[in-house]
């Protein structure tokens, strides 16, 4: 297929929707691409099923091993709404991803520059190269409108329930 790295990140957005349709926060939206071709992808599913490991990096990593039949997944790129946490990134430095291309900066967790750079720290055995901001702006702002509706639905339903009082 032979897409640009913008073009791979509007997939990963798509992924990310699909998971707030579900009711999940839109914060991972994940593809990994092998020799141009796209090999797995996944979204959030930690509401859903209920267990710290079910982000979209760790669900699209799981599946990329059992399509190339492998835990190593050499010379696969990721492309991620949100940049990773430290789980996740502990995750793809472990499974020998090659390369990481992330939306959103997370100031709360992330681990590929922002709060620490776990991905390209050199005392590990494995680095991954990583690109920062890709299509940042729709990332972010998927994050911000679905946090947005969420404190607007919590203040609706507090207001409901004091007149039902």
């Amino acid at each position: 297929m032979n897409l640009t790295d913008q073009e791979y990140m509007l997939i990963a957005l798509q992924e990310a929707k699909r998971a707030e349709v579900l009711g999940e926060v839109p914060i991972g939206g994940a593809v990994i691409v092998y020799q141009d071709e796209i090999i797995a992808s996944a979204f959030n599913l930690r509401e859903k099923l209920q267990t710290t490991s079910s982000h979209a990096e760790m669900l699209a990593i799981a599946k990329a091993n059992d399509i190339l039949g492998s835990w190593r997944l050499e010379n696969c790129t990721l492309y991620v709404t949100l940049e990773p946490c430290p789980m996740c990134a502990g995750a793809i430095i472990q499974s020998r991803i090659s390369r990481v291309v992330f939306g959103a900066k997370d100031e709360k967790a992330g681990c590929a520059g922002t709060l620490y750079n776990l991905l390209e720290d050199n005392r590990f055995n494995h680095q991954v190269e990583v690109t920062p901001g890709v299509l940042e702006q729709e990332a972010s702002q998927l994050l911000t409108v679905f946090f947005k509706q969420l404190r607007l639905k919590k203040k609706q339903e507090k207001l409901e329930k004091n007149i039902k009082e």
